[in-house]
This record gives structure tokens, sequence and C-alpha cells, in this order.
């Protein structure tokens, strides 16, 4: 089947998901700060990370082989299409940079050609890397960043605590948006799911999953820029966790890295996004917003579970207004999208992905309930 013909079938399909998304009912729209609206502007089954272009349009990854387009996503949306199908699952992890568009699948990293306004892909998906040698459980997805000319992706664990097999496991990779010279840039960083790259540094952030079966309430889940530490870094996993403890009897964690931002255990950093430092958009957010990180949390499975919710994690450059407290995870962040989850435990959304619009919207997506949220300054036009 050609592209062209790929991509009309896509569209197809996606007609009849939307039209399924339509008939069953909405979730509950998320709770935000006063002085804010939250919209639903897409629905996209299985929506995972988002890529804001520089037009207007959005990019949505999904669970499936899919990648979608959203148009106008910051003035008059039209419902989500395919913009292309990947010879792969898990197209979870999208980035744009270099005139490409980069997705991460469960076995590669692949880019696209685009061109602002391109409403389905020109060309078929040139693979540039190889991630996860066998198929095999474990974290699936591969999530992608861009940094200038460099292409960063991160490799899930193929476990709980264990050590890999497979050398491109529980690592972000680091490469050239060309996909040549691939090495490990970070090394035993269990599930490094959440990359972002902070727009005013060009550093690399990654938001971290950590391991069960510790103590009840650890280890705290971080969120560390980790292009600024020289070399290869060895986050030690599955031996040492937060402020070099101990997970293993005998190892040694004096040299494991401090990270720069900690949560609360279990809440599982899934999606994040810088907000610019000066932004220019008609949707710009206040200014105690800006240059801060937006954290979206997936919530855990744990009993009683931790509740999804986007958390907002003021910055200066690339240091947290507050240092990390060890014997405080809440210290240096505050919860800005919430109500995903009943007092009782049930829940009608889990947010993923996190990306900031041209004009200023922030926009989260939701795998459980299949939408894209847009979230922008109260009393603004529609």
């Amino acid at each position: 089947m050609s592209l062209r013909l790929g991509a009309l079938a896509g569209a197809f399909l996606v007609l009849f998901a939307s039209a399924d998304a339509r008939a069953t009912p909405d979730p509950p729209l998320p709770k935000v700060p006063a002085g804010f609206v939250v919209s639903i502007v897409a629905h996209v089954p299985g929506a995972r990370e988002l890529a804001a272009a520089p037009n207007g349009d959005l990019f949505v990854g999904s669970l499936g082989s899919e990648v979608y387009l959203v148009p106008g996503a910051e003035a008059k949306p039209r419902e989500a299409h395919v913009f292309a199908t990947l010879p792969d699952r898990s197209a979870a992890g999208i980035a744009l940079g270099d005139g490409y568009l980069y997705v991460g699948t469960h076995q590669g990293v692949w880019r696209l050609s685009y061109r602002p306004g391109d409403q389905t892909a020109a060309q078929a998906p040139e693979r540039l890397a190889g991630v996860r040698q066998s198929v095999q459980s474990g974290h699936s997805t591969t999530s992608v960043a861009v940094s200038g000319e460099r292409l960063y992706a991160s490799v899930g664990s193929s476990c709980n605590a264990c050590v890999e097999s497979d050398p491109s496991r529980a690592t972000i990779q680091e490469m050239s948006t060309s996909g040549a010279g691939m090495h490990s840039k970070a090394v035993r960083i269990r599930n490094a799911i959440a990359l972002a790259v902070n727009p005013a540094s060009g550093s690399l952030w990654a938001g971290v999953a950590g391991q069960d079966e510790l103590e009840h309430g650890h280890p705290f889940e971080i969120f560390d820029d980790v292009s600024s530490r020289p070399g290869t870094v060895d986050y030690e996993w599955p031996n040492c966790y937060e402020n070099r403890k101990l997970a293993r009897a005998g190892a040694d964690c004096s040299y494991a890295p401090l990270a720069r931002v900690a949560f609360p255990a279990y809440e599982t950093p899934i999606g994040a996004a810088f907000y610019p430092e000066h932004p220019t958009g008609v949707d710009a957010f206040p200014a105690a917003y800006r240059g801060g990180a937006f954290v979206a949390l997936h919530g855990s499975w744990h009993t009683p579970p931790v509740p999804p919710r986007v958390a907002f994690v003021p910055m200066h450059g690339d240091d947290p207004a507050s240092p990390v407290d060890w014997n405080d995870p809440n210290a240096q962040w505050k919860p800005f999208l919430e109500g995903f989850q009943t007092p009782e435990g049930s829940r009608n959304g889990r947010p993923t992905g996190v990306a900031i619009g041209a004009a200023g919207s922030l926009f989260v997506a939701d795998d459980l309930a299949g939408v894209v949220y847009r979230i922008r300054p109260a009393g603004l036009p529609p």
C-alpha cells in the first residue's frame, strides 16, 4: 500500500475512532487554577507525547502505530487525523526539530520530513536507530527530544530491578539528528520517559519513574538536568536511589548523581515541557509561570492509588526556584491540572504528553480518556 493510500486508510479509521469518541461522553474537565480555562481540542485514542508546530498545529503520539495531527489547535481546531503510520507500534514519543518530525517506537527511532502546514507525511518514515534488541517485557515506549543538532531517545528498562542484558535498555541515547554517532548519554536510569529540552538553555531534562518494592513511599520520582553532567551519566539503578541511599547491600552510591527536582513516590512522570521565558503569543501565561516546567504525572497502580495530575515547577533558568528537600518531595512544585481521580480512587483520565503552543497555550494529552486538553488564561477571545 502506498504512503498516500495508507494515510487515507488511516484517516478513514480515525473517522470511526473519532465518531466512537464523540458517542462516548467526554470526561469531566480537569481543574485548573483560578484565572485559567481548560477545554478539549481533540480526541486521539491512546494519546501520549505532544509536539507543537510553529503554525499552531499539534502532533500527538499514540500507543498504536499512528502519529496524529490536530490542525489549528490554537485557533479553531479541526478533528485529529493520522499524519503518518509507523512500521512499529507504540509511536508514543515525538519531537520537532531540524525540519523533521522525530518519532520513537518500541524498537526504533524514526524521522519524517516536515514543513509547517503539512497535513500528512510527504515521505515514508526513515529509520535512524534501533533500540530494544528484542521484543520483551517491560517499558515499551521510547521518548525523544531534540536540542539543536542533537537527538535524544530514552529507552525504559525491561524490569523493576535487574541487570540489563540489552545495552539500550534503561538508558538515554544521544545521537546527531541524522542518527549518526549514537551512544549512551545516561545509563542505569530506569525509565526516563519524560524528556524535555529547556528552550532557554538547550539543556535536556528527564523525568524518571523509579523502582518498586522498596520501603513504602520510596523512591521519590526525579526530574533532572541530564545534559549538564559531563560524559555518560550513571544513575546507578537499581542499586541506589534518592540522595545516594542504598537499595542493595554492598553497593557504592557515593558517585550517584543527585537529582535537581523530586516528586513523591509512585507519581510516574511521563511528559514535561518548559514554558518560554519571553512568550509573545496571545495566550501567554502570567509571569509567575514563565521559564518553569510543567510535568505530567501519570499516577500509580499502588494502593491507595496516587492521583494523576500535572505539576508546575518554578525555575530560574536551569535552577529550580527551591532546592531539593530529601525530607519533603512536595517542596519544589505545586499542582496545576487536577481532578483526574475521585476520592474513592476511580479515574476519568491520566495525563501524558505536555507541549507549549506558539501562541502560549498549554496542551496536555490524556491516554485514558483519549483526549487532548488546551489550557489558556481566562477572559481571552475564543
